[in-house]
């Protein structure tokens, strides 16, 4: 905020006292002048400053402070007021991806509504889909695919948001993405695919909609290792009978 400086008064103003002159008198002459003087100055700053309507800064920055603590209402009124609803962080973090973080559908929903763009992703490379795929938000996932969200985006992980929901065991979001277009087969760094990241996670009932949605049982990762044998060796065994993994 930019407020203008009241105008100082020259010092060449100020008489100095002349000689044989008490300096006491004169302070007493003028001490109450100065004083009435600071006073009118520093209430007309006051004045400006409270004229100053609040930047457009300030704004994104409360409302990045709105989103995180999930206050639905303060995010309205700033948005509003005119703060740009695709604001950053210092990580790159949007409103929208902080709302996705906390699961928190409502918020998301009026950021969307507002313009949000579903795709912005941190620094770090995490977009709003990769965030309700951990989270397991299915609904919210749902919102997301509807406003555009991309399904490939890796982060700095090379994960996608697929990857977080099979890996975290969160069936709904992952039937979402796979009905959005996800390849049920698809490999991803090291060559594992969605069916042996939720077996190797110990998520059987993700595991077993994997393979009745068509995931391949027999496909390897870059160590030669199926899904089964991933589940065995992480200490999921109950993940292969349940899920009908050879």
């Amino acid at each position: 905020m930019h407020c203008s400086n009241p105008e100082e008064r020259s010092t060449d103003q100020l008489r100095r006292p002349a000689r044989g002159t008490s300096l006491r008198g004169n302070s007493r002459c003028r001490l109450p002048g100065i004083i009435l003087v600071l006073i009118v100055l520093m209430s007309s700053f006051v004045w400006d400053a409270r004229a100053q309507p609040a930047s457009p800064l300030s704004l994104n920055a409360q409302l990045l402070v709105a989103a995180r603590q999930n206050d639905a209402i303060q995010t309205k009124r700033l948005l509003q007021q005119g703060a740009a609803v695709n604001s950053r962080n210092r990580l790159g973090k949007t409103p929208l991806l902080l709302a996705c973080e906390k699961g928190n559908q409502a918020l998301a929903a009026d950021l969307l509504e507002a313009g949000a763009d579903a795709n912005l992703a941190s620094l770090e490379g995490v977009t709003p889909l990769m965030a309700a795929s951990y989270e397991g938000n299915a609904e919210l996932v749902g919102r997301l695919l509807a406003a555009g969200a991309r399904t490939e985006p890796t982060d700095r992980m090379h994960k996608p948001a697929a990857v977080y929901a099979a890996g975290q065991g969160n069936t709904a979001a992952l039937t979402a993405l796979l009905a959005a277009g996800v390849d049920v087969n698809a490999t991803y760094e090291h060559d594992l695919t969605l069916l042996m990241w939720a077996a190797g996670q110990g998520h059987a009932e993700t595991a077993r909609v994997l393979v009745s949605r068509g995931a391949r049982v027999g496909m390897r990762d870059d160590r030669g290792m199926n899904a089964a044998e991933i589940a065995r060796e992480a200490g999921h065994g109950e993940v292969v009978q349940a899920a009908g993994l050879p």
